[in-house]
């Protein structure tokens, strides 16, 4: 009797863990089931309650529509740059960090990480303003210069992460036995570093694509994927806007199908030496 009873509890546990999960992946999943619906419904406007038939025509739009590409070929660049200035600017400020041994320390940190704390409005505007006061007119080099100024944070937060469990003893005997600084923080630093490297990579990338607030402001008349799809609802959206939305689902999981592949065909190859 006593084992019937506790197996009960056990049992109403695992009833509504199942329950809590259900619903969980319902609330995130059923949104893109719609998105995706929408994207196939022959409707002027993104709808599933109003069904006109199955068609592809958006597709054909979308691949006809010149503004929309050219706002993906702007989102990547400025994202691929940012990856380029920002990722140095916060390895840079956590060694400053995490190695300088001094009072103004704190002070440093809190100046490093403001941008975190400062609205993208602002970073945007004035970012666009200075610039255009030494004649440089609004575009693609001052949205990467004001979404730098954030992402580098974020880069610098994960770097200190990292750095703040490194072994130092490793330099130190590196530098013992002939080695340069400069040798020392490639050959040891920097492998230590490569997997946060490639963390703030894919978060820099994606913070970059996506942001709307620093960039709308910063890039004066060119447009991103995002601005433009920004700019297009106040004139009503199509379903274009939901085929794209698919043409990422599909990208993230060819990419996600990847990246684990990857991974298990590493994690043989080690369990084989």
């Amino acid at each position: 009797m006593t084992g019937v009873a506790a197996a009960a509890p056990g049992a109403a546990s695992r009833m509504v863990l199942r329950v809590y999960m259900t619903i969980f992946f319902i609330y995130m999943f059923f949104p893109l089931f719609i998105m995706v619906a929408a994207g196939f419904n022959d409707f002027a406007q993104p709808s599933v309650t109003v069904w006109r038939g199955f068609t592809f025509k958006w597709f054909g739009l979308l691949a006809q529509d010149e503004r929309m590409w050219t706002g993906l070929a702007n989102s990547v660049i400025i994202a691929v740059v940012v990856i380029i200035v920002a990722l140095p600017q916060g390895l840079a400020g956590a060694f400053l960090i995490t190695r300088l041994q001094s009072r103004f320390t704190g002070l440093i940190y809190a100046i490093m990480v403001s941008p975190l704390l400062t609205p993208g409005i602002i970073l945007g505007i004035s970012t666009l303003i200075f610039w255009r006061n030494l004649g440089v007119a609004g575009g693609l080099f001052t949205a990467i210069l004001a979404q730098s100024t954030f992402i580098a944070s974020y880069a610098m937060l994960m770097f200190m992460a990292r750095l703040q469990r490194q072994d130092l003893s490793l330099e130190e005997a590196a530098l013992d036995l002939g080695a340069t600084h400069s040798q020392a923080f490639w050959r040891i630093t920097v492998p230590f570093l490569k997997p946060t490297i490639v963390t703030a990579s894919v978060i820099a990338f994606l913070q970059s694509f996506e942001n709307y607030n620093t960039t709308i402001f910063a890039i004066g008349g060119e447009h991103t994927l995002v601005t433009e799809i920004g700019s297009r609802m106040r004139f009503g959206l199509s379903p274009t806007i939901n085929v794209i939305g698919i043409l990422f689902i599909v990208l993230t999981v060819i990419f996600a199908t990847l990246y684990v592949l990857v991974r298990e065909r590493e994690r043989r190859r080690e369990a084989a030496k």
